[in-house]
C-alpha cells in the first residue's frame, strides 16, 4: 500500500470519530474508566510495598563490642561493618551515650549513678545498624557475631519474618485486585468496541463485497480505535494526577506520625509522572487499537 493509501486511510479513521462520536465517546470513556482502576490500583500496591520496607528501616540490629576494646579494635569492626554487602547504615553507640541512655531510663536512681559509678568503663561499645534486607537479617547477624572483638549481636528476625509474610500478603491482595480489575476492563472494552464496530457492519460488509481488502477495512477502525484510547490515556494521566497529589498532600501532612511508625512517605508524583504517562498512552492506545481490529473480523469475514 501506497503513502498516500496509508493517509488516507487514516484521515478516515480520525473522521470516524467524529461521524461517530456518541460510540467513540462510549468507548473512551470506558477505555478511561478502565485505565484509572488498574492505574490507581498499581500505584497503590507499589506505595503499600514502600511503606511496609519503611517499616523494615526500624529494625535494628544492635552490635556489643567486648568491654575494655581499644579505639583500634572498635574502628576495625565498624570497617568490616561498612564493607558487609547487606548494611545500609551503621551508628557508632559509646560507652559514654550507653550510660547516659541508663541514667534517662532511670532516672530516680540518677544519684547513685552519680555517686557509684564515675565512668562508663564497665559499659562496651557498640554500633546501630540497619540493613538492605530484612530477609536476610539472621545470616547477617551471624556474619556480625564471627568478628573478631564482637562480645554480642541483638536482632529481632521474628520481626522481619513478620514483615516478609506482610509483603506477600499484601503482593497478593494487590495482584489479585489488579488482574480482576483488568479482565474486567478487557470484558468492557470488547464490548463496547463489539458494539461500536456492529453500529457500522452494513458499511464493512459493503466494503468487502466491492473489493476491499481486510487491511484497507481495518486500517480506519483501528486508527480509530488507537486515537480514542490515546486521549483516554492522556484524561487518565490527568484524573490520576489530581488524585495522587491531594492524597500525597494528606500523607505528606502526616509525616511525623508516619515516621514514628517507621513508615516512609508515599512516591513524589514528579518521580513517576514520565512513566506513568508512558504507560497510560501506550496501554490506552494498544488497547484501544486492539480491540477495534479484533471486533472487525466477525463482520469481515462474509
Amino acid at each position: 500500500m501506497k503513502l498516500s493509501g496509508i493517509k488516507y486511510l487514516a484521515n478516515q479513521g480520525v473522521e470516524n470519530i467524529w461521524k461517530n462520536k456518541m460510540m467513540a465517546f462510549a468507548t473512551f470513556c470506558v477505555l478511561l474508566i478502565s485505565l484509572l482502576l488498574v492505574g490507581i490500583a498499581s500505584l497503590f500496591y507499589i506505595n503499600m510495598n514502600r511503606m511496609i520496607l519503611g517499616l523494615g528501616d526500624k529494625n535494628e540490629i544492635a552490635v556489643f563490642m567486648k568491654v575494655g576494646a581499644s579505639e583500634d579494635e572498635v574502628k576495625n569492626v565498624e570497617e568490616q561493618l561498612k564493607n558487609m554487602d547487606n548494611v545500609n547504615s551503621i551508628e557508632f553507640k559509646s560507652k559514654e551515650s550507653g550510660l547516659e541512655d541508663m541514667k534517662e531510663k532511670l532516672p530516680d536512681a540518677k544519684e547513685i549513678f552519680d555517686e557509684r559509678i564515675p565512668n562508663a568503663d564497665f559499659l562496651p561499645d557498640g554500633f546501630s545498624v540497619t540493613v538492605k534486607d530484612n530477609d536476610i537479617i539472621s545470616d547477617t547477624t551471624a556474619q556480625m557475631q564471627m568478628l573478631e572483638g564482637v562480645d554480642s549481636v541483638s536482632s529481632s528476625p521474628q520481626v522481619a519474618e513478620f514483615l516478609r509474610e506482610l509483603r506477600k500478603v499484601v503482593s497478593l491482595i494487590a495482584g489479585a485486585v489488579v488482574l480482576t480489575l483488568a479482565v474486567v476492563s478487557m470484558i468492557m472494552i470488547s464490548n463496547t468496541t463489539k458494539a461500536s464496530v456492529y453500529a457500522r457492519r452494513e458499511e464493512i460488509q459493503i466494503m468487502k463485497y466491492v473489493g476491499a481488502t481486510n487491511a484497507f477495512i481495518r486500517m480506519p477502525f483501528f486508527v480509530e480505535g488507537m486515537v480514542t484510547g490515546l486521549f483516554a490515556g492522556i484524561g487518565a494521566f490527568f484524573i490520576t494526577w489530581g488524585i495522587y497529589n491531594s492524597t500525597y498532600k494528606v500523607m505528606t501532612d502526616q509525616i511525623y506520625l508516619m515516621n514514628a511508625f517507621g513508615l516512609k512517605s508515599i512516591i513524589p508524583f514528579s518521580d513517576i509522572r514520565l512513566f506513568l504517562l508512558i504507560a497510560y498512552l501506550f496501554t490506552g492506545s494498544f488497547i484501544g487499537a486492539l480491540g477495534s481490529v479484533i471486533s472487525t473480523r466477525r463482520h469481515i469475514d462474509v
